[in-house]
């Protein structure tokens, strides 16, 4: 077992996964990951819907993607084929929801690796889910009244591997002194 550092360190974006299906423990231990993280005052306003990678919801919403971004055909859908997107939502208006999102999908995105699965944190369907359909998709998706898409994460088994992201902590981090 790998030690949250090291499990940081190698996590990387998954743009390709195998036809298996994730199992049932594995799907519980990811939803109580996100279950678990912290929220804002402990609210716990967070909802997790699970949609199986061949839900027609799914091609529904990337085709509204690609016509708000006007991409007549893309390559892979925003989910890349993954077997399982996990749709994040959380209470409208309230003002940490979006933090709370964050740190719940991190959650499920680490012990998703630690695990050995791959995954991808999703945030370009968001004008889709936020536009002129959003109602629908809402109660496609299962959304409680009152809530709204934040955050998605698509898991699956590898099919392809990459390196994790490079960074440049010398312009990105500043530490002011006394």
């Amino acid at each position: 077992m790998s030690t949250v550092k090291e499990t940081i360190a190698k996590r990387s974006s998954t743009r390709g996964y195998t036809q298996d299906q994730i199992s049932k423990e594995e799907l519980d231990a990811l939803l109580t990951a996100g279950l678990q993280a912290p929220t804002g005052a402990n609210k716990q306003e967070l909802h997790f819907t699970v949609v199986k990678g061949n839900n027609p919801i799914l091609a529904e919403i990337e085709n509204e993607k690609n016509a708000l971004r006007n991409i007549e055909h893309a390559e892979h859908n925003f989910y890349y084929e993954a077997p399982v997107l996990i749709v994040i939502s959380a209470e409208s208006g309230y003002k940490w929801s979006k933090v709370d999102a964050g740190i719940a999908v991190e959650n499920i995105a680490l012990l998703s690796e630690e695990m050995g699965l791959g995954n991808l944190i999703i945030g370009c369907i968001y004008d889709a889910l936020h536009g002129e359909k959003s109602n629908y998709f809402s109660e496609k998706l299962a959304i409680p009244e009152g809530y709204e898409f934040e955050i998605a994460i698509a898991v699956g088994h590898k099919a392809v591997t990459k390196e994790p992201h490079t960074y440049n902590a010398d312009a990105q981090i500043t530490i002011l002194e006394r």
